[in-house]
C-alpha cells in the first residue's frame, strides 16, 4: 500500500478518500461530559461494538438497516464531528485514532476493542481488496503483510496503535475489550458494554433477561452480516434509481452514512484463527521477530495467551 492511498493529517495515516477538513476537526474536538468512543485499530471489532451499543441504547429493537446503525454510532474520520439537527441522536462514536490523536477528556468514556495482530492482518487484507482506491483488489496477501508489518497501510502500524490504548487498560473510562473475548462470550461483553455506558442500562440487562437474550441474537454476526446484505441490496437498487445529477449535498450526505458509494465488508467470516489459512511458515516468523521487537518490555500480547498463537 502506497502513499497514494493515504496520507498524514496530524499523523495519523487517513484515506485520502477521506476530507482532511473533516478529519482535522475530529483532531480538535474537545469531548463533552457523557460522550462515548469505540476505538480500535482498523478491522479489530468496532464494527461488532457498535451494533451492541446501538441496541442497548434501542432496547433491542432490530434496526431498520445498517445504515441506521451507522448514522447512531458514526465513523468521525469520515463523517466529522455530528451536529445535524435532522440526523438521528448520536449515541455513540467511532474512531481508528490512536491515544495520542483522540479526543479525549476524563468525562468521556472510551470502548477500545483489540484484536490478536494475525487474524487483524487477514481481515485488513480481505477488507481493502474490495475497496477501489486501496491498490489491493488484484494483488496478494503476501503483498499485503509486507505493507502490514511495515505500518505503511491507513492508520498506521498496529502496535503502535494498540500499545498507545493498552498503556490506558485501566483508567476509569476506558473499557479495554477483546475481539476473542467477544466472540466467546458475547452476552458477558454486552453486560460489560453496558455497564460501562451506564450503571442504569447494565441493570435493566440483568432484570430484564429476555431483553438481553434479544439483544445477544441481534448482533450475532450472522444478524449483522444479514443486515449488511440488506443495505448493499438497497445502495445497488439506489445507484441504478437515483440519477448522477443529485445534488453534490445529498450525495455527499448520502456517502457519508453509507449511501451509493459503500463497498467493501464490514462484517465478513468473524472467524478466530483465520489466519492459519493465509500465513506462510517464512511469514509466521517474520511475525514473530516483528512482535518480538515491537512489544519489547510489554506484557500485551498476553491478551491472546489461551490462543493457539506462534
Amino acid at each position: 500500500m502506497s502513499s497514494e492511498v493515504y496520507r498524514d493529517v496530524g499523523g495519523p495515516h487517513i484515506p485520502h478518500e477521506f476530507q482532511e477538513k473533516t478529519v482535522r476537526s475530529v483532531l480538535s474536538y474537545e469531548p463533552r461530559e457523557g460522550d462515548i468512543f469505540i476505538v480500535s485499530y482498523p478491522k479489530c471489532g468496532t464494527t461488532w461494538v457498535q451494533y451492541i451499543t446501538y441496541n442497548i441504547f434501542n432496547d433491542g429493537v432490530r434496526p431498520p438497516s445498517m445504515i441506521d446503525v451507522l448514522r447512531s454510532v458514526p465513523f468521525l474520520e469520515r463523517r466529522g464531528i455530528p451536529d445535524d439537527k435532522d440526523l438521528p441522536i448520536t449515541v455513540a462514536m467511532k474512531t481508528h485514532l490512536p491515544f495520542s490523536k483522540q479526543p479525549y477528556s476524563e468525562g468521556a468514556k472510551y470502548i477500545y476493542v483489540s484484536r490478536n495482530p494475525y487474524d487483524c492482518c487477514v481481515s485488513f487484507y480481505n477488507y481493502v481488496k474490495t475497496i477501489r482506491g486501496h491498490q489491493f483488489e488484484d494483488r496478494t496477501f503476501d503483498e499485503f503483510f509486507e505493507s502490514f508489518v511495515r505500518g505503511k497501510v491507513i492508520f498506521g502500524d498496529y502496535f503502535d496503535h494498540l500499545l498507545s490504548w493498552y498503556a490506558h487498560r485501566s483508567d476509569p473510562n476506558v473499557l479495554f475489550m477483546t475481539y476473542e473475548d467477544l466472540k466467546k462470550d458475547t452476552e458477558s461483553c454486552v453486560l460489560k458494554v453496558a455497564d460501562f455506558i451506564g450503571e442504569e442500562y447494565g441493570r435493566k440487562l440483568r432484570n430484564q433477561p429476555e431483553l438481553l437474550e434479544r439483544i445477544v441474537s441481534n448482533v450475532s454476526l450472522e444478524a449483522m452480516k444479514g443486515l449488511e446484505e440488506e443495505m448493499k441490496t438497497k445502495v445497488a437498487q439506489r445507484r441504478v434509481a437515483e440519477p448522477s445529477t443529485m445534488p453534490e449535498g445529498v450525495r455527499t450526505k448520502t456517502a457519508l452514512f453509507g449511501g451509493p458509494t459503500f463497498r467493501g465488508d464490514l462484517v465478513r467470516k468473524g472467524v478466530v484463527g483465520d489466519w492459519k489459512n493465509h500465513f506462510s511458515p517464512v511469514q509466521i516468523e517474520r511475525m514473530k521477530e516483528w512482535i518480538a521487537l515491537k512489544t519489547k518490555g510489554s506484557d500485551v500480547m498476553c491478551l491472546w495467551k489461551d490462543l493457539d498463537l506462534p
